[in-house]
């Protein structure tokens, strides 16, 4: 094994890992598998709401109690909130250097482009493949504004207009009940779908999940969990714009 020429030292396996094109798939869909859990039993906390404001407002208390008495007051969410917090950042780092790796490898772009080739009926391989890093790479920067304006919103309640604290019920009606804050909200689920979407098979190609015969099972999952998530997510605003939630 070479030395690192920074240190002097023989690199770890991990170290070799997370510097490889191969680790840093494999962080990436490894973080993402964790983050795509989080958002399931995030969703499903979500749809709480339409038990009542009581229900939700306990559900939300009840959060911060899990584990006790072995565990103090909050402890899970701040566990929780470090190990997803690790996640997002392991996930984003990864899907930055891939993309550094990738533009590196082809920084000149054809001199003459085909201006009079053929349409094709179906895109090519490549052009798809294209289209998909597009997607992931630009849904990824709007995930992540979106977070941010999402814990100002509802966690530290800094941007949302009627907030009150203890009150998560009233709070996320109030959100919902700007256009801004459906707006953001609605750009930010339809990002998220299609990361999912796109994001889920990748996952699956990168740990070896996929086998002949398998795609077509692996590719209908993706598009389920993105629907399904998708939909639930934008349930919440879609009742308060429309009355069944107030």
């Amino acid at each position: 094994m070479a030395l690192d020429t920074r240190t002097g030292r023989r690199p770890s396996f991990a170290g070799l890992l997370w510097h490889s094109t191969v680790g840093k798939k494999t962080a990436m869909a490894v973080s993402g598998l964790v983050m795509l859990l989080y958002l399931v039993v995030h969703m499903l906390g979500n749809l709480k709401i339409f038990f009542g404001a009581a229900d939700f407002d306990a559900y939300a208390a009840w959060l911060r109690t899990i584990g006790e008495p072995f565990l103090h007051h909050e402890w899970f969410l701040w566990i929780a909130r470090v190990v997803l917090l690790t996640a997002v950042v392991v996930h984003a780092v990864a899907a930055y250097q891939l993309s550094r790796r990738d533009l590196a490898a082809r920084p000149v772009k054809y001199a003459h482009p085909r201006r009079f080739a053929p349409r094709l009926p179906l895109p090519s391989p490549g052009r798809r493949a294209s289209y998909a890093t597009r997607t992931m790479r630009w849904g990824g920067v709007i995930l992540g504004l979106f977070l941010v304006w999402h814990l100002l919103d509802l966690t530290t309640l800094t941007v949302n207009p009627r907030a009150e604290a203890g009150h998560p019920y009233a709070n996320v009606v109030a959100t919902f009940s700007t256009w801004y804050g459906n707006a953001v909200y609605l750009v930010a689920m339809l990002a998220l779908g299609l990361h999912i979407r796109h994001g889920f098979w990748s996952a699956a190609q990168t740990l070896g999940a996929n086998r002949r015969g398998r795609d077509r099972t692996l590719k209908a999952l993706a598009n389920a969990l993105a629907a399904v998530l998708t939909a639930g997510f934008l349930a919440v605003p879609v009742s308060v714009m429309t009355g069944v939630v107030s």
